[in-house]
């Protein structure tokens, strides 16, 4: 997957964001006070969200890749080295191998040193291109190495250990909270179960009571009443999955938008 730059998020969210207002505001102008205004709502969060969920997502594969390749560069330049390359001999060497998308980053970081600059400076230029959590602790202990003087081949075995190790730990911890992420997709569709239950048989008998003007609610409130509380579980309880499970509350953007177009199939055809 693609790199996705912060611009290109900072875009995607001036759009949709001007998309979902205008999609409001002609409802607010032709639709204000009829049941079909909530569903445009609707539309309008998931015209806000989708992009940069999408984005997000991706960038979130590409970071997760790039980190899931780095104990297999570090191992991999430690092995060239012992067989008597230089240590830019080694990262070229390195850079021919297939590492997902670590491998263009690593061609432009072998071509810098091609052009003149120092192994550090190309080094600092690699960490501050692919900035993931990983590199960002990394890449300064390799620099720091080589600044003091010493063998920066020998950081890089202890370096891809701590990498790797960091990595499983990450893995345990998704494990951990994976459950809590299903929990707010049962608890999601055990709340839209019990509202159709409620409308094929309570709200049914309610109906009748409001012919007669004696319901305190009619079907057609209690219908909106319900839309409006699963859109605003499905919105929150999304943004509440994705930082239990990824750590991050723009993870959940995606979690939402799939659990607003569910909610809003599940009530729209089955209520």
């Amino acid at each position: 997957m693609p790199k996705v730059e912060k611009i290109e998020k900072q875009i995607a969210w001036v759009i949709s964001l001007a998309l979902a207002l205008a999609i409001l505001i002609t409802a607010c102008l032709r639709l204000w006070g009829l049941p079909i205004f909530d569903e445009y709502v609707v539309l309008a969060l998931v015209v806000a969200l989708f992009p940069s969920a999408v984005l997000d997502y991706v960038d979130y594969r590409w970071r997760r890749s790039i980190d899931e390749h780095l104990p297999d560069l570090y191992r991999a330049i430690v092995q060239s080295e012992k067989t008597g390359m230089t240590l830019t001999q080694a990262v070229e060497e390195a850079s021919k191998r297939r590492y997902g998308p670590l491998t263009s980053e690593l061609k432009r970081m072998v071509a810098h040193m091609s052009w003149g600059k120092s192994f550090e400076e190309a080094l600092q230029s690699f960490g501050d291109r692919v900035n993931t959590s990983l590199t960002k602790r990394s890449v300064p202990l390799v620099i720091e190495a080589s600044r003091s003087g010493g063998r920066v081949e020998k950081v890089f075995e202890p370096t891809g250990k701590f990498v790797q190790s960091t990595l499983l730990a990450e893995k345990e911890r998704q494990a951990q909270t994976r459950p809590y992420v299903a929990i707010v997709y049962v608890a999601f569709f055990v709340f839209l179960f019990t509202v159709i239950m409620l409308f094929t048989t309570f709200f049914v008998q309610m109906s009748e009571l409001a012919a007669l003007n004696t319901a305190l609610l009619s079907t057609d409130e209690a219908r909106r009443l319900f839309f409006h509380m699963s859109t605003a579980q499905a919105l929150f309880g999304g943004l509440v999955a994705g930082k239990m499970g990824e750590g991050t509350i723009s993870a959940g953007l995606k979690h939402s938008v799939i659990l607003l177009v569910a909610g809003y199939i599940a009530l729209k055809l089955l209520i």
